[in-house]
């Protein structure tokens, strides 16, 4: 279903764990016949789902690895988590915050539905990170910020790696950033449209 995401340089691996995550029961009834098209959907409470494209990008670009520990900063409706999840295995574990309560407690019934017992939801301020589980090995934030949140570069672990949309509600570019032995390097990969964080 996603083999035109080979296109964006995506990884048969992350298209593989794309289709076992059936988008379309991550989506409101009224927009489920627009599940699988490659556009972004909303969810409700001013939130929305990214496009496909956009989940098989993030994923590329975090290098997801078993065993790694990420941590996710705005949940919305679970799906790039689940997919994460696939990618990290049963070795990993994925942390994901988010603060609209009953986003939040959606995203946990599908991950229970799923199966997914490798995903921690959080209900809490994405901005603050999860100190309590940091070092993480990636950090993806799912919403755009004016300047990247210093208590997300503190929780990112040695030769981490932190994927955040920067800019404000006209422009925003997805920035891939890396700790290498304490020092940190910034990438601008794209121009990307995502809701704000709050």
């Amino acid at each position: 279903m996603y083999e035109h995401l080979k296109r964006y340089g995506v990884s048969k691996n992350i298209i593989e764990a794309m289709n076992k995550i059936d988008r379309k029961y991550f989506v409101p009834e009224n927009v489920k016949d627009l599940a699988y098209d490659d556009i972004p959907l909303p969810i409700g409470f001013g939130q929305t789902i990214s496009a496909p494209h956009m989940v098989g990008i993030m994923c590329k670009e975090l290098d997801l690895k078993e065993k790694d520990k990420v941590l996710e900063i705005g949940t919305g409706s679970g799906y790039n988590a689940a997919v994460m999840s696939l990618l990290v295995g049963k070795s990993g574990h994925i942390y994901t915050i988010e603060r609209i309560k009953q986003l939040y407690k959606i995203a946990t019934k599908r991950f229970k539905q799923f199966g997914l017992t490798n995903i921690t939801c959080i209900l809490g301020d994405g901005k603050e990170g999860f100190e309590e589980y940091a070092p993480f090995d990636k950090i993806v934030v799912t919403c755009y910020s004016k300047f990247v949140p210093n208590k997300l570069l503190e929780q990112l672990s040695d030769n981490g790696i932190l994927l955040i949309p920067v800019g404000d509600e006209f422009v925003q570019v997805l920035k891939k950033i890396k700790k290498i032995n304490g020092q940190i390097s910034e990438e601008d990969l794209l121009h990307v449209k995502f809701v704000p964080l709050v």
